[in-house]
């Protein structure tokens, strides 16, 4: 883990995110306060968009979800 001020990390940010994607964690100061934690992405959240994975299909007593809203709203 490498710690570093807000400045040096505008001054030096293309080679520290260079390190970040080789697995370093890099921690962000502002007068001296820690304010941001860089971390490299797993590869699960790599892989693809949330809203690219397969949706989650609701049914209710065997008929879709949908279907039912639709006789709800004819009633």
């Amino acid at each position: 883990m490498k710690t570093v001020s807000f400045t040096e990390f505008r001054k030096n940010a293309s080679e520290l995110i260079t390190k970040v994607e080789k697995g370093e964690i890099i921690h962000v100061l502002r007068h001296g306060k820690p304010v941001a934690e860089i971390t490299p992405l797993q590869s699960e959240e790599l892989s693809s968009p949330s809203w690219k994975k397969p949706a989650l299909k609701l049914s209710l007593n065997g008929i879709s979800l949908s279907q039912a809203i639709i006789e709800e709203r004819r009633s």
